[in-house]
């Protein structure tokens, strides 16, 4: 550590290019705290970190790359996950889906027998890396396609103790496995094409596109897949959770009654926004 470097306010101020105020205090204090080890009153004292990697850190974020990438890690209920751009960054409406599954469980788990979850998608690992360490007597198994989400997946397993089992498959073409799983969780592509126009530059320049768009005239391409894989592959009274597209979410919910499933319920996130669906085979 150095006391004549870059100071706390040197570093976020220009980021207000980019951010509001708040926003650029929060991604500083960040940086400060990973990278440096420094709390907020060693930073009001005037410690800071080494010059030359500060100024690499803000330069990188002025070019809009999220500092969850920039750091290497992502804060995720409480545990921290290796991020990179080939995975999404965990969100906050995420960890609230992974607490919707852990809230049923436990409601469900007077013989506290074993159970198997399954997480299509996986990404970084961060739903079936939280599933695994909350619920000790699952066995969680995760799928992704990319490789590259599967090696991330892998390291996060390993950060957080927990045994997961991950393999590479396709979610739009997955062999049937009947009555194999009791949970199945997907946090899949549901971003039109067409919502680009509103979305934020550090989230379309670095956040992999194929972990979030799907086509403009096939909103549920994913869902779909998934839902009819689900109703051979679930046991009976097994649940299927998903993170949704609030624009669609009647949408799923009118195809996944179509589908035969029941007790279907559409919960909101933190936001007001209706960001989660269950249903039951």
């Amino acid at each position: 550590m150095y006391l004549c470097s870059m100071s706390y306010e040197e570093l976020w101020k220009p980021l207000t290019k980019l951010y509001d105020a708040r926003e650029a205090k929060a991604i500083a204090r960040l940086v400060m705290e990973e990278r440096f080890g420094l709390t907020m009153a060693d930073v009001l004292c005037g410690k800071t970190g080494d010059d030359a990697v500060l100024r690499h850190i803000q330069q990188r974020l002025l070019q809009g790359e999220p500092v969850q990438y920039v750091l290497g890690v992502a804060e995720f209920g409480g545990r921290q996950f290796r991020v990179a751009p080939g995975v999404l960054i965990p969100r906050p409406e995420t960890l609230e889906l992974c607490q919707w599954v852990q809230e049923e469980r436990k409601e469900e788990r007077g013989e506290r027998r074993g159970i198997t979850i399954l997480d299509i998608g996986t990404g970084s690992g961060c739903i079936a890396c939280t599933l695994a360490a909350e619920l000790p007597e699952a066995q969680v198994t995760a799928w992704d396609i990319s490789e590259a989400a599967l090696a991330i997946a892998q390291e996060n397993a390993k950060r957080t103790n927990v045994h997961v089992s991950f393999e590479q498959v396709d979610a739009l073409n997955i062999p049937l496995t009947p009555d194999k799983w009791d949970i199945i969780v997907s946090n899949p592509p549901y971003v039109c094409e067409q919502e680009r126009a509103a979305m934020e530059r550090h989230v379309l320049d670095y956040e992999p596109s194929l972990a979030l768009f799907v086509p403009d005239d096939d909103p549920l391409l994913f869902y779909r897949a998934i839902a009819d894989y689900a109703r051979q592959s679930l046991t009976a009274g097994g649940s299927l959770f998903f993170e949704i597209n609030p624009l669609y979410a009647e949408q799923l919910k009118s195809l996944l009654s179509a589908m035969s499933y029941h007790h279907i319920e559409v919960r909101d996130d933190q936001y007001g926004k209706p960001r989660m669906i269950k249903a039951q085979r």
